[in-house]
């Protein structure tokens, strides 16, 4: 698997975090959000078996075997436990993570995550995602296609098969670990009555509303984003890192 990694200087004791994209997306999506974190801690953003620049396995995997997947590179890596942050697919991704490799996850936030099980059909899903592009940041558009690109239209039907098919709320219920519900107010893919349930099963979760964003808040509103994540991610520990600028990244 491909990875972006942050390269600047964080305090040893803490914890690393873990960027994992949505549908048909690579860690190239995530970069916003991933320059305002690193001044904070170590971070990482895969891109899933398929997707952006790792490999094209022959057939699209499904939500658990992606999971397995992202567990197996922590562990080629040499990650023992970590935060991490997914977007829609990467929520269902991460819940499946949590649940099957506890031991792997430290706390979760799961932000704009799917799918809304009253709207589980794919036309609804297109539907929702023509919907908030207005509220997108435009040059979005652009990492999208080259994303869709690399991935190709058939891998992308397949993913989104397995996605809608997939319930989490139901898996949510055996979540552990504390967990963020992230939503944007203008996301009309994922509902609020969605999201608000789901935040009430998870056994330590909660949810933060970011007003005026859509579905991708780590690339439109990732300063609003950090300012919600970071007394989360941090916990009680002291937020170490440097601040005011825009740190370097390396490659995986």
């Amino acid at each position: 698997m491909h990875a972006r990694v942050s390269v600047d200087p964080v305090s040893d004791d803490c914890l690393p975090v873990i960027l994992v994209h949505g549908l048909g997306m690579s860690s190239l999506y995530m970069i916003p959000l991933a320059e305002h974190l690193a001044p904070h801690m170590r971070v990482y953003a895969p891109d899933l078996p398929g997707f952006g620049l790792s490999d094209k396995p022959s057939g699209a995997l499904t939500v658990g075997e992606l999971a397995d997947a992202l567990a197996a590179w922590m562990q080629e890596v040499g990650l023992e436990r970590a935060a991490f942050i997914g977007n829609s697919l990467g929520c269902e991704v991460l819940v499946e993570l949590a649940v099957n490799h506890p031991q792997l996850v430290d706390r979760l936030v799961l932000q704009g995550p799917t799918p809304d099980p009253e709207a589980r059909g794919i036309i609804r899903q297109i539907a929702g995602f023509l919907l908030i592009a207005p509220f997108e940041r435009w040059s979005l558009a652009w990492v999208a296609l080259a994303d869709y690109a690399r991935g190709g239209i058939r891998r992308y039907i397949r993913t989104l098969r397995s996605m809608v098919d997939n319930r989490i709320a139901e898996k949510a219920l055996r979540v552990s670990q504390p967990t963020l519900v992230v939503w944007g107010s203008r996301d009309y893919i994922v509902p609020y009555e969605f999201v608000t349930s789901l935040a009430g099963a998870l056994p330590r979760g909660r949810l933060a509303v970011i007003p005026a964003a859509a579905h991708g808040i780590n690339y439109s509103h990732p300063e609003a984003f950090t300012a919600v994540l970071l007394p989360f991610l941090l916990a009680a520990r002291e937020r170490q890192g440097a601040q005011g600028h825009i740190p370097r990244f390396g490659t995986g």
